[in-house]
């Protein structure tokens, strides 16, 4: 910064001023600063701002996986919105794991991120604590809770299982499955159908289980261990619509009639369930509108303004297309 201040004739807070607050600066003194730094390639060190402010510019975010398109959904718009508002997003990955998860959070925490969100509400023992005395804001994500740890943007996983079940079984279909991951917003929407199930006289709904994450390829095998036990199976509930798609193509593999020989159905909306034939029903959930709402609650938050809502349910819809 000595070296810009040289080469454009002003003093070190006008440098500052020209980076961190241009409008400040007088054009033609703004003009001379940003000459000298393009000449001499200076990059202002931000581990040093960030102590001389208290504020680090970045927020930790958790997911899965990023290979998922719907959390890739969610954190580009978390992205723009932070982006937007002067803060950089810092990413990892949990795969499936509240111990990756806490290893990760408190990563950040020793890293000094000034906000955190999070995917999903399950979280290993004494995390919540730990970020409460953290003192930092805290977003939980795709997922509902009673007592959140701070603020929350997301939905029922129970309610959206319900939602399936029903759309279901209002057409017709008397001997649903389940295909879904082994984790716990899985087994929420599978408890929603089965309830829906129970309501409707069906005792059990039978599901396999995959160790996430969830592949398209295991549908076949899977869709094929539930028929092996329960052939009378009519509609198939999918945790995703990957794997959704995984079931038509074998369906389609068998030369089975999509709706007519079996149903099925997917979470999520994703393109893929959109461009299939037959064209997939699914839960759809707005996934971008997750990552903005998370994005301006945290702005909010970290500019110190109150907030009427801490807790934002963004809901869903059941989208009926071909396949059911």
């Amino acid at each position: 910064m000595s070296d810009v201040a040289h080469a454009a004739g002003v003093s070190l807070v006008t440098v500052s001023r020209a980076i961190n607050t241009p409008d400040q600066v007088a054009p033609t003194t703004l003009a001379a600063v940003r000459a000298a730094v393009a000449q001499l390639g200076y990059l202002p060190n931000l581990t040093a701002g960030s102590l001389a402010s208290s504020r680090s510019r970045i927020v930790g975010c958790l997911v899965p996986v990023i290979s998922n398109s719907v959390f890739s959904d969610t954190i580009e718009a978390l992205t723009r919105i932070l982006g937007d508002g002067g803060y950089q997003l810092l990413l990892g990955q949990t795969h499936y794991r509240i111990e990756e998860e806490a290893r990760l959070v408190d990563t950040f925490i020793g890293r000094r991120v000034d906000a955190v969100v999070l995917t999903g509400v399950t979280h290993a023992a004494g995390l919540r604590a730990r970020l409460q005395r953290s003192g930092i804001p805290v977003v939980e994500t795709w997922d509902m809770a009673r007592q959140p740890i701070d603020m929350l943007v997301g939905f029922s996983n129970h309610a959206a299982g319900r939602a399936a079940g029903e759309h279901l079984f209002e057409r017709g279909y008397r001997a649903p499955a389940y295909i879904g991951a082994d984790e716990d917003r899985s087994y929420q929407r599978l408890e929603g159908l089965r309830a829906v199930a129970r309501e409707r006289g069906v005792a059990d709904v039978p599901a396999e289980l995959i160790l996430p994450p969830a592949e398209i390829e295991d549908a076949g095998p899977r869709l094929a261990a539930l028929l092996a036990r329960r052939p009378e199976i009519d509609a198939v509930f999918c945790n995703n619509d990957t794997l959704a798609a995984g079931v038509l193509f074998e369906c389609r593999r068998r030369g089975w009639d999509i709706p007519g020989r079996i149903a099925v159905m997917g979470f999520g909306d994703l393109p893929i369930a959109r461009a299939g034939y037959p064209r997939i029903s699914t839960v759809q959930v707005h996934a971008s509108n997750i990552g903005e709402r998370a994005g301006q609650l945290l702005l909010a938050r970290l500019a110190g303004q109150r907030q009427p809502e801490a807790v934002v349910d963004i809901g869903f819809e059941v989208v009926h297309r071909e396949s059911t």
